[in-house]
């Protein structure tokens, strides 16, 4: 009877090998990235999809378990983070907490937003409020866990509890710390919208795509977070499998440009589906007048490789953030970084102009697109075939 006793404790029912029970964790801490990804942020926290109840049922006794996350609470946090992101209001910013405080600490830091009322009561709406929320997972977080702490040491013995804290780890270091920290002080930028946010790399499989956040960033109602083509999004993949199960209906996806070829009058088509592309249309403008300046700058002689690495490390963090980004300290003044050269003087203008219009979109329709078409004019009378493409291919927008 001892000896029995001591084996359950040694090996648990399942009496399994070290490495099945490594990749037993490995799924069961993946599931619960892909509960995070698609439950709790792109359905709940952004209305991105809808989600049949079964499967946000089982999303919602598995996050209890799991995390003793409570819904409401956590989309209340997100959603404050992206109306007041990099700002003192920011529950998790590097840019203001610094890096190391959010990426060790950042599970810390939403806990103390989420006892934050004024939060919840704010950013709190629309999220799950019946019996088994009130009664359950919001009343008791702390039982979930509890009780997956017996169920890893009854399928693997004692070492079920090594199971358990790595379980209990793997949200608050890739989601608290890694996502909310290097996300937003480390990696590359497609877009540039008003923050510091980033991809921290192109294939999304270990967050299930929550790597890509810079992509979220520009277009934060979308299911997808992939927008390039080398880029991967594994949250997105299990999104189709529900889909093509009927357990999920996606109800947005960043937009595509459509382009009418031929087309070369400006009308209110057009400019409605560049207001809609905005993020793509200046990412776009970025890399034309990157390769503008690579190009005047191959031309000068005396200065050195790095000093041209500098430079061109300076013009894309401006073209690609403007005046305002946050991607990093020190954005150069971009007549600076011009000098005498009156070409690139003309990218500086033109894409502040450009920027404007977004600025500026409580405007009537008549005035953005008068805007519109000036900065089209100006673009195509400028002598620089790069902007005259450039304009050619805004006025196919369609």
């Amino acid at each position: 009877m001892f000896s029995h006793t001591l084996a359950f404790f040694s090996e648990g029912l399942l009496a399994i090998s070290w490495w099945q029970i490594l990749l037993a964790t490995l799924v069961s801490t993946h599931i619960t990235i892909v509960s995070v990804t698609v439950y709790l942020h792109r359905c709940q926290a952004h209305r991105a999809l809808d989600l049949h109840p079964l499967a946000s049922h089982f999303f919602r006794f598995w996050l209890w378990m799991t995390t003793g996350i409570v819904t409401g609470k956590w989309a209340a946090v997100h959603r404050k983070h992206h109306a007041k992101c990099e700002t003192q209001e920011d529950p998790h910013s590097p840019q203001v907490s610094g890096i190391w405080r959010v990426l060790l600490g950042g599970a810390e830091l939403y806990r103390t937003e989420a006892k934050n009322e004024e939060t919840l009561r704010r950013f709190g709406h629309g999220t799950p409020a019946d019996w088994l929320e009130r009664n359950v997972y919001e009343k008791y977080p702390d039982l979930g866990i509890s009780l997956l702490m017996v169920i890893d040491v009854a399928l693997f013995g004692i070492v079920g509890v090594s199971v358990w804290a790595v379980q209990m780890m793997w949200i608050p270091f890739w989601a608290g710390g890694v996502v909310n920290g290097l996300g937003h002080f480390w990696g590359y930028r497609n877009f540039g919208p008003p923050d510091a946010s980033t991809n921290v790399i192109p294939i999304g499989i270990l967050i299930g795509g929550e790597e890509l956040h810079n992509n979220h960033h520009a277009y934060a109602t979308s299911a997808k977070l992939s927008n390039r083509w080398y880029e991967f999004d594994m949250g997105w993949m299990y999104i189709c499998v529900l889909s093509a199960l009927g357990l999920a209906t996606v109800r947005k996806v960043a937009p595509r440009p459509r382009m009418v070829e031929g087309k070369a009058v400006l009308d209110d088509e057009t400019l409605q589906a560049v207001l809609r592309n905005r993020c793509e249309v200046m990412a776009s403008y970025a890399r034309t007048a990157e390769r503008a300046y690579r190009q005047e700058l191959a031309r000068v002689k005396h200065i050195s490789r790095r000093e041209r690495a500098l430079l061109m490390r300076g013009v894309k963090k401006w073209f690609r953030d403007g005046e305002a980004g946050q991607g990093g300290a020190g954005h150069p003044v971009p007549k600076e970084l011009c000098g005498n050269d009156a070409k690139l003087l003309v990218y500086v203008e033109l894409r502040e102009d450009l920027a404007a219009i977004w600025e500026r979109s409580n405007r009537s329709r008549e005035q953005l697109l008068f805007q519109l078409e000036d900065w089209c004019r100006r673009a195509e009378q400028s002598r620089i075939d790069a902007l005259r493409e450039f304009s050619l291919r805004l006025r196919h927008y369609g």
